[in-house]
């Protein structure tokens, strides 16, 4: 996922206003085919990620199907099961002849919070990196961290804590309960 978030201010959610054009989506979806995660779910979760870091807000508007389709080279209706995906689960509306919108938040923390811990990870990336880590070595370290980190403050076995499960999620298998692979 590319964002392209304004920096000085800017609003980018002039499709509120009449006479004015759309803006264009500040994420651009980017594809892993390598992941095993279905294409439809890997644009929801670059969404969820994207609202989760503060880069989406309800307002923005989502990168327009027919961008998207000729971006990645993907069906329609791809896209189109990723954004009912995230309209059922309250994270965005579609508007007929506009397009689709963020309307729903998830938690996130300040961008500049944001930044220092990433500054850290990077830090830590490089020092796995050092250590003669490959990228699957990082992540399967990372994941077996975050499981254990999870475990000790109280959560699920696999990691999950629970906490971010909302009304309109319960029962259902989402991008966050799909399985690493890794222990």
């Amino acid at each position: 996922m590319v964002i392209d978030k304004p920096t000085d201010g800017q609003d980018v959610s002039a499709a509120s206003r009449p006479g004015q054009a759309i803006p264009a989506s500040p994420i651009e979806f980017r594809l892993d085919p390598g992941s095993g995660v279905p294409t439809y779910l890997q644009l929801v979760q670059q969404v969820e990620h994207a609202l989760r870091l503060g880069y989406l807000k309800p307002g923005d508007q989502l990168p327009t199907v027919k961008g998207t389709v000729a971006a990645l080279a993907i069906n329609p209706n791809t896209v189109l099961k990723a954004y009912r995906e995230l309209e059922h689960r309250g994270l965005a509306a579609g508007r007929p002849g506009q397009g689709t919108f963020v309307e729903g938040t998830l938690g996130h923390m300040a961008l500049p919070e944001l930044a220092a811990l990433r500054r850290t990870l990077l830090t830590w990336l490089g020092t796995a990196d050092a250590a003669g880590l490959d990228e699957a070595g990082i992540v399967a370290l990372f994941t077996s961290a975050l499981r254990d980190f999870g475990e000790r403050r109280g959560g699920h076995p696999d990691g999950r804590t629970g906490r971010v499960a909302s009304a309109g999620r319960r029962g259902r298998r989402g991008p966050d309960d799909q399985a690493e692979g890794v222990a």
